[in-house]
């Protein structure tokens, strides 16, 4: 592994663990800040590594890959949670900084340690069960109704690793595998919901901590095509609740970094408007690039804040509203033509795209348009997305 440049000044190199978007959408807020990004990138064309001067090739499952990559920085972080536990023990027995810890980032490795622990702190949970049998499976659906909602304790994201399912049958290959690999499987009751939303917080390791407003995130096929910042219509108590849980959750799980808290708001009980918690996920999210452009500090540069234990800046809007859409692949490869045109009708729009190679239905990149009639920025973010894909041609 080569070493990265270090600015003057002593200003220190962050290490980012994966090439995706998300260490791609680092490197402006790195810049402005003063601090050198390197990326353990999974090759040479991925996202970050077009991008930041510093991304050796390695590979994140091996641990002597990642050591070395980590003797050049002075904090490493993540882009994703799919760091195997030993290669994490490695480093923290090396004495390298992480954040977040891998005491904390198993609660969002590992969905089955995650519901225990939220269980636990009396976070409000859908009703779940760890099962291995298919015995197992029937119980807990005709005690909570079918259909239930099976997930694969670790590497599950935008509806993979996740079923709806009516009967035991239907999980006979999930359960021995899962046999198989000694995981069993996360049974969780199919929650009855009003709409989806999402807390982004973030927590330095001196204990500082800063929430972003209660957002509203739309999913199409399990994968999340808009998010309205803040939430239109949030009872206020649900909206200070979610914030708390959210708070709650990073302090006493000890994260550190950008954490997202993914929720379903359901129907109101004893007259209070409620929700329970879907997801966790500990790294900045889809549902926070809507700060990029609409918050004083947008949820990149904020995690660079925290994860130096930096001051964390200002997370309050600039605008009343800002909508993001989600840019999906779809059947044009060539995305420049389109890209032009959306700039050149809609001058507002911030487009951000992730040098990504095109397939469908993969984020390749998003639109954020902020302003005060939430129905015409919804239009307009979604046009702007719709024509890069190519579903929409005028």
């Amino acid at each position: 592994m080569t070493s990265p440049r270090r600015a003057p000044g002593g200003f220190p190199v962050v290490g980012i663990i994966g090439g995706g978007q998300l260490a791609r959408m680092c490197a402006g807020p790195a810049a402005e800040l003063g601090v050198t990004l390197s990326v353990l990138a999974e090759a040479d064309d991925a996202s970050a590594a077009l991008v930041v001067p510093s991304s050796p090739v390695g590979d994140h499952t091996e641990a002597e890959e990642v050591h070395a990559f980590a003797q050049h920085c002075d904090v490493v972080t993540f882009d994703h949670e799919h760091v195997p536990p030993h290669v994490l023990d490695l480093l923290v027995a090396e004495g390298v900084e992480l954040h977040p810890h891998p005491a904390a980032l198993r609660f969002a490795q590992d969905k089955l340690a995650m519901r225990e622990r939220l269980t636990g702190l009396g976070v409000p949970c859908p009703r779940w069960v760890r099962t291995d049998t298919a015995a197992d499976v029937t119980a807990f659906g005709d005690a909570v109704g079918w259909p239930v909602v099976a997930k694969t304790p670790r590497g599950g994201y935008d509806g993979k690793g996740v079923r709806v399912v009516a009967d035991a049958g239907e999980l006979t290959a999930w359960l021995e595998r899962a046999a198989s690999e000694g995981s069993g499987l996360l049974l969780e009751e199919r929650v009855s919901f009003r709409r989806e939303l999402a807390v982004l917080v973030a927590r330095s390791p001196s204990g500082q901590a800063a929430a972003w407003p209660v957002v509203e995130t739309v999913q199409t096929d399990g994968i999340c095509t808009e998010v309205i910042a803040p939430a239109p219509g949030l009872d206020a108590g649900l909206s200070a609740d979610a914030v708390h849980a959210a708070l709650r959750v990073a302090g006493e799980l000890d994260v550190t970094g950008v954490l997202a808290v993914e929720l379903f708001e359901v129907e109101a009980v004893d007259g209070r408007a409620s929700f329970v918690v879907n997801e966790l996920a500990m790294r900045p999210h889809n549902s926070g690039h809507w700060s990029m452009d609409g918050a004083v500090t947008g949820q990149f540069e904020q995690h660079l804040r925290a994860v130096l234990d930096l001051p964390l800046g200002s997370p309050r809007p600039h605008d009343r509203w800002t909508v993001m859409a989600n840019v999906l692949g779809g059947e044009l490869p060539d995305l420049y033509p389109a890209y032009r045109h959306v700039m050149a009708r809609d001058p507002e729009a911030k487009v951000h795209m992730y040098g990504k190679g095109v397939r469908p239905g993969r984020k390749i990149g998003h639109v954020n348009i902020s302003g005060d009639d939430l129905a015409d920025l919804r239009e307009r973010a979604a046009h702007a997305a719709g024509y890069i894909q190519g579903v929409v041609t005028e």
